[in-house]
């Protein structure tokens, strides 16, 4: 599907904003959308406030400005001269404190268009202090989200929250899910259904991403298994603690990162997700993609909308459950083409790209 912008017309300028490119779920999808948005219709430029030396994604054919600095903040009179030379049409950024900036530069240049895409559902988030994230005066919040033009959610739970957050901000609000990106085919067939079974689950080893729960399900399994971890974090060092009180030591693996995770992903059996908050989850449904069934754990963020209950998945509330879940998908041996066609079928990277596509042009009327 075309762009609804005449091809005759100016293309529009697009300059996407991000604090690095070091590994991450939001720098990954934004940098995806940098490489494939149609040039015939868009000029865009990546900027990058952090430093060219932490890039972890292919930037082939994408015009990349790296500003180089330690922290966001200290990039604001850099991000001032850079809209002053480049007189972008929309700035367009990610991650909550670069939102901020941006919605405080914004005030500064009225004729730019400014949209921030929100990477979290907030809410329950913030009861987890241990996340690094940079805080800001709610004042300074609330100012910055009035001046920006529009807000894109990943899920309906994140514009749902957003919107409880701040009231008035329906009409800014859009929800466009995340794409499956490059790379994650479905398997030509099924994986063997016999153990050892091959569990995984990939994410950052952070406390809201729920790795206990999953261990402790795990642990009661009467069965041989494997069980891969993909993804580093603060909490490595206590689930190691807890994978030898398990008795789990034989059975776990950790890939602390891999450039090649869509391999791991079709290996395994069953991924499993603990998370307690998500934005969209990207690896729950790059899981999919590749044809291996997911078990999550109910939480805010997408996964209702991802998870279609006994045709690629189930969702669990609890341990017991999650034991439950795994025998049953075990014994259905679900169809991977099933388990793809499930979410490509709404988040094929095509379908994706042409909403921001239209989002964009339709911005700019």
């Amino acid at each position: 599907m075309k762009s609804k912008r005449s091809m005759a017309n100016q293309k529009i300028k697009i300059s996407i904003f991000l604090p690095s490119l070091t590994a991450g779920g939001a720098e990954r999808i934004m940098s995806f959308i940098a490489q494939k948005l149609d040039r015939s219709i868009f000029s865009v430029t990546l900027v990058v406030t952090g430093s060219e030396n932490e890039v972890k994604y292919d930037l082939t054919g994408v015009d990349v400005v790296f500003l180089n600095k330690d922290r966001v903040l200290f990039s604001i009179p850099k991000i001032i001269g850079y809209l002053r030379r480049s007189k972008p049409d929309i700035c367009f950024s990610a991650i909550r404190h670069l939102n901020i900036v941006m919605g405080a530069v914004a005030f500064f240049f009225p004729k730019i268009k400014f949209v921030a895409r929100e990477v979290n559902v907030m809410s329950v988030l913030k009861d987890y202090p241990e996340e690094k994230t940079r805080k800001y005066p709610a004042f300074i919040s609330k100012m910055s989200f009035t001046q920006l033009d529009a807000i894109i959610c990943q899920s309906n739970d994140m514009l749902n929250d957003i919107q409880s957050e701040h009231p008035n901000s329906k009409e800014k609000l859009f929800v466009i899910n995340n794409p499956i990106t490059d790379g994650f085919l479905p398997k030509e067939e099924r994986t063997i259904n016999t153990p050892p079974y091959k569990f995984i689950t990939v994410g950052s080893l952070e406390p809201r991403k729920g790795h206990q729960r999953i261990l402790k399900g795990l642990a009661k399994l009467d069965m041989d298994f494997e069980y891969t971890m993909v993804g580093s974090g603060s909490q490595k060092k206590h689930l190691d603690g807890l994978i030898d009180q398990l008795g789990l030591g034989g059975k776990v693996r950790h890939v602390p990162f891999t450039k090649t995770v869509g391999n791991y992903l079709k290996e395994s059996h069953i991924f499993i997700q603990g998370s307690y908050v998500e934005g969209f989850p990207n690896a729950l449904l790059e899981s999919c993609a590749v044809g291996t069934p997911i078990i999550a754990f109910r939480a805010p963020g997408g996964i209702n909308e991802i998870v279609e209950e006994g045709i690629n998945g189930y969702t669990v509330d609890n341990v017991e459950d999650l034991v439950k879940a795994i025998h049953k998908i075990l014994e259905l041996d679900l169809d991977p083409k099933e388990v793809s066609q499930s979410v490509y079928k709404k988040y094929d990277s095509k379908i994706i790209l042409d909403k921001y596509q239209d989002f964009f042009v339709e911005l700019m009327r």
